[in-house]
């Protein structure tokens, strides 16, 4: 009896842990519809004033060897089917938060290079807040802050005027924009090229 006791504790103890975790990754603020950014997006529900903190972006808090083994497999996924590629956030310079989980719904948030959300780390969680005011009914997008050297790997899809084509972080656009008007500038030469010779 007292074994069966016990594995029922750890059950129950288990159950209650994932509980939680799903609570902490849902928000009255906002829901998850399909979306014309990408696939599906998250949603307010309601008026949201500027800084309100929306929802908890919850996930496994893994170390940065098994965060980078996890990305590799993630984007490798991603060229086969066309899904996301990942869902790692950096916590500090040890702790990623790998959001792959299905009680995060703040994982379905899409890009766009004219968010109106952004993701803040407080102490060891991170939290999406409202840049601006938002309506009922806009989409959630954030920027997701990826890096240059790999931008040919994120195309964008926010439909944006100010879209840069990829997903590269506000930061780092205008090395983007001397990348490609540098590919551009090859580009052009080739097809000079084969016209003088033709």
């Amino acid at each position: 009896m007292g074994k069966k006791k016990s594995l029922l504790d750890r059950e129950r103890k288990l159950y209650e842990k994932m509980r939680e975790l799903w609570k902490r990754g849902q928000s009255e603020l906002c829901e998850v519809r399909g979306s014309v950014i990408h696939g599906q997006g998250v949603y307010a529900t309601q008026d949201i004033e500027k800084g309100t903190k929306i929802i908890e972006y919850v996930g496994e808090r893994i170390d940065k060897e098994e965060s980078n083994r996890r990305g590799i497999d993630l984007h490798e996924e991603s060229l086969e089917t066309g899904g996301a590629a990942v869902y790692i956030f950096t916590l500090d310079d040890d702790i990623d938060l790998d959001g792959n989980v299905p009680w995060n719904t703040a994982r379905l948030i899409n890009h766009s290079c004219n968010p109106n959300c952004e993701a803040w780390i407080e102490e060891d969680q991170i939290f999406i807040h409202a840049l601006r005011d938002l309506k009922e009914g806009d989409e959630l997008t954030f920027d997701y802050g990826f890096d240059v050297d790999c931008y040919e790997d994120h195309p964008c899809r926010c439909g944006e005027p100010e879209c840069k084509g990829f997903i590269v972080s506000r930061e780092q656009w205008p090395e983007l924009e001397r990348r490609l008007k540098k590919k551009q500038a090859k580009k052009s030469g080739k097809k000079a090229g084969k016209k003088a010779k033709a």
